[in-house]
């Protein structure tokens, strides 16, 4: 699945954290100690970010911390830190951006998930917030969350062409009422509608590719990208946000809740706007296709600097087959 090349991991032992290189061949299971390395790494900062259990009120962090290490892939960070390698930059410079967006996303997961808007009961695997804490700390849990985010962000080090005000906006305007509550918003009001493909993509490009193209961009920026590099990693997140939501519409409808880690069929028993529900399975999966190779078309500019974002594109639609 990777392709040839060497990529600087982070090796853990029991006490201590060490960085060393590594080479990583043609390997699922290579990739696999990639992501969990990652993981690991981007689970040890925002351990250090949120507040403890023990700080006061503690119902609120044990809330926010129980929803925040779900066990979530965290994939959204993963890809702010490989986007800042493919720019030529350092990982621990975009790891705040990394995050802070983990935060927004976690935090839009609690919120879809409470009574009054998709009523689930199962997140990660195991019971949603509102379903342990109740609707009310839930909610404010999710708050909590969001605000963090950018708290977390005004710790970062800003670069000669993104100063603090550039990199707060971008954050702001990505979970705004522009983007990701847009396409929320777009998402409820179309539950029991007939949705055209127009109407479908919008709430896609927003709910979805919106979080995930500024985790890319912002990483991006940690290693002040220049206009044509930001340029190509916008795009190679559009095209990535927009297949990870068609392939995520049709696991809703192919695989069990065992598998996915949340309810399975819900988007058809809601009727939901989908790609399935809007065209069929066959060209949804074609769609998401199409849309994977338009991620890899950006990345040509690198010059093989982005062998992490194109192995992550591929993992993605991988995860359909």
């Amino acid at each position: 699945m990777l392709d040839s090349g060497y990529w600087m991991l982070e090796f853990s032992s029991r006490i201590h954290y060490l960085a060393s290189s590594i080479v990583v061949t043609r390997s699922a299971m290579n990739l696999k100690i990639y992501l969990k390395l990652r993981q690991k790494k981007i689970d040890r900062a925002l351990d250090r970010y949120l507040p403890q259990e023990s700080v006061k009120p503690t119902t609120i962090h044990k809330a926010m911390r129980y929803s925040l290490f779900a066990g979530g892939k965290r994939l959204r960070p993963i890809l702010c830190l490989a986007a800042a390698e493919a720019a030529g930059g350092k990982i621990d410079n975009a790891l705040p951006f990394a995050c802070a967006l983990e935060c927004i996303h976690t935090y839009s997961l609690v919120h879809d998930d409470l009574p009054s808007m998709d009523n689930d009961d199962l997140r990660r695997g195991r019971p949603t917030c509102h379903k342990v804490f109740g609707d009310g700390i839930a909610v404010l849990a999710g708050d909590a969350l969001l605000t963090i985010a950018f708290e977390i962000v005004s710790r970062a080090k800003p670069t000669r062409r993104y100063d603090m005000s550039i990199l707060l906006r971008e954050v702001a305007v990505a979970a705004g009422s522009r983007r990701l509550i847009a396409g929320q918003v777009a998402d409820l009001e179309a539950e029991g509608h007939q949705t055209d493909r127009e109407q479908l993509r919008y709430i896609h490009e927003n709910k979805t590719a919106a979080i995930l193209t500024t985790s890319v961009r912002l990483g991006a920026m940690s290693a002040n990208a220049n206009p044509k590099q930001l340029d190509a990693i916008t795009k190679f997140g559009r095209t990535l946000g927009l297949a990870f939501q068609v392939i995520d519409d049709i696991l809703d409808v192919t695989q069990t809740s065992e598998k996915l880690g949340k309810s399975a069929g819900k988007d058809v028993t809601a009727k939901k706007a989908t790609y399935p529900a809007v065209i069929g399975l066959n060209k949804s999966r074609a769609e998401a296709r199409r849309l994977t190779r338009q991620a890899h078309n950006s990345l040509s500019i690198f010059d093989g600097k982005a062998e992490a974002l194109h192995t992550l594109a591929n993992y993605l639609l991988e995860r359909e087959y």
